[in-house]
């Protein structure tokens, strides 16, 4: 079984203090912010790796697949570490604002493309449902439209429960606002998984080694040969409005010298305030 993970590197959550927003561009301002691949990427990825090196079927190989400044180069490294075989990123300047549809455009195209050179088509394509930094959960689905495949979100489980040579067969768990549904369907499909579905595995130092030696590839909107009026901000029917950053201060008036003045200062303002 032969798999693509989408993968989407985000500003670290824990530093979400220090991200701020161009308000003239309405961008995500990424310098001094560090980055980390979105946690449901990585749940994503470890389940690819899991199906493709499953015992009693024909070992597959896992691809990931990011849009992401070239700085971000590392997280796919990561993400070869963790045990891709190969990595591609979408990196240019007319891939920046983009919104979920022209994203899903792209990273459409860039499947097409890595099929076509090598001459197969993905078994399943998994993505995180929702990222820590979006959270619309359109970006999965939205590119199974482009590329006409089945889809299918919120999935905390996938087996494969036929093991015939050949067989496409594909059994998911989704989990809904009330209860567990469970589907069964023939791929290729793309798959947006959640955080339940697995326990990412650790990076170890021979995974680093090891991804030293693995193909990344860097492609450009040139390479992917697309319309550059749909990708991108010249792509995205969703623009930012107006941004600013308001004030966040309090007034503040000299304290009351004595309890009693604090007592009748309070009681003043509560009665100017009609309460």
């Amino acid at each position: 079984m032969n798999i693509l993970v989408l993968i989407k590197p985000v500003p670290d959550p824990e530093q979400e203090k220090n991200i701020r927003i161009d308000t003239e561009s309405g961008r995500i301002v990424r310098e001094g912010v560090k980055h980390v691949i979105d946690p449901e990427s990585r749940n994503a990825l470890e389940a690819a790796l899991q199906l493709a090196k499953q015992p009693g079927r024909e070992p597959g190989f896992v691809a990931a697949l990011a849009m992401a400044p070239v700085q971000m180069k590392d997280k796919l490294t990561e993400a070869l570490a963790m045990g891709a075989d190969e990595a591609y990123l979408l990196s240019d300047k007319a891939f920046g604002g983009a919104d979920t549809y022209a994203t899903s455009y792209t990273l459409a195209a860039a499947v097409r493309k890595i099929e076509a050179e090598k001459e197969l088509q993905f078994d399943l394509i998994l993505a995180g449902t929702s990222s820590s930094d979006g959270g619309t959960s359109h970006v999965a689905v939205q590119t199974a439209e482009w590329l006409q495949r089945t889809h299918i979100s919120n999935v905390c489980s996938i087996q494969l429960p036929d093991s015939t040579a050949g067989s496409s067969l594909i059994r998911v768990i989704k989990r809904s606002e009330e209860v567990m549904l469970t589907f069964e369907g023939e791929g290729p499909a793309v798959i947006g998984v959640t955080r339940d579905i697995n326990k990412p595995r650790l990076v170890t130092a021979m995974g680093i080694i090891k991804a030293r030696k693995k193909p990344l590839t860097i492609w450009t909107i040139e390479d992917l040969g697309i319309n550059p009026d749909k990708a991108g901000l010249a792509g995205s029917p969703t623009k930012p409005g107006r941004l600013f950053e308001p004030e966040t201060g309090r007034a503040a008036e000299e304290p009351w010298q004595t309890p009693e003045e604090a007592a009748a200062g309070i009681l003043e303002i509560i009665r100017e305030a009609g309460i």
